[in-house]
């Protein structure tokens, strides 16, 4: 069972590894979308560097992927050495990696909602008159259609699946 949540680990590592990835390949292109839709809505395209809108590979979008991917990595290691720290580590870790998936899922469904939030709290009268939907939208388009939302919702259901059968693994271990 232990070998069966170490695959699942190294599943999830490679599932967290795709944002960075698509991101670095395609974010360009959602940029480049964003920008045209705020030039449609009279507004400067440099509102995204200023307030910190990115759909690129930049900054956290890598950091955090990255680390959890490894923090998998390692884990799946240990659990396939034998070492008792990969089960007792897996049960610290594991369920953090499900709880921020659910966070990153719960980010994902509201993200035009804390983005209008986060424009309505600067008092910026440009920055209220976005259509933020749209914007997204536009940025969305900017990715290819099995990126959004095919690929987004396989990485959520091998995290999230994954994460609950490798702490039930550990449970029958």
């Amino acid at each position: 069972m232990i070998t069966f949540a170490a695959a699942l680990q190294l599943l999830i590592a490679l599932a967290f590894l795709s944002i960075p990835l698509v991101r670095h390949r395609y974010g360009g292109s959602a940029k480049a979308n964003a920008e045209a839709e705020l030039t449609r809505q009279g507004v400067p395209s440099s509102v995204l560097e200023e307030n910190k809108l990115s759909f690129d590979a930049s900054g956290h979008e890598t950091v955090v992927p990255v680390t959890v991917a490894l923090v998998m990595t390692v884990l799946a290691v240990l659990n396939l050495s034998g070492s008792d720290w990969g089960q007792t580590l897996s049960w610290v870790f594991q369920p953090i990696v499900l709880a921020g998936n659910f966070l990153i899922l719960y980010s994902n469904l509201t993200a035009a909602k804390s983005v209008k939030a986060a424009f309505d709290r600067k008092g910026d009268p440009m920055l209220q008159r976005i259509d933020v939907r749209a914007l997204l939208k536009a940025a969305e388009g900017g990715f290819p259609t099995w990126v959004m939302p095919i690929l987004q919702n396989i990485r959520h259901a091998v995290v999230m699946g994954g994460s609950a059968l490798v702490l039930v693994a550990m449970i029958i271990a």
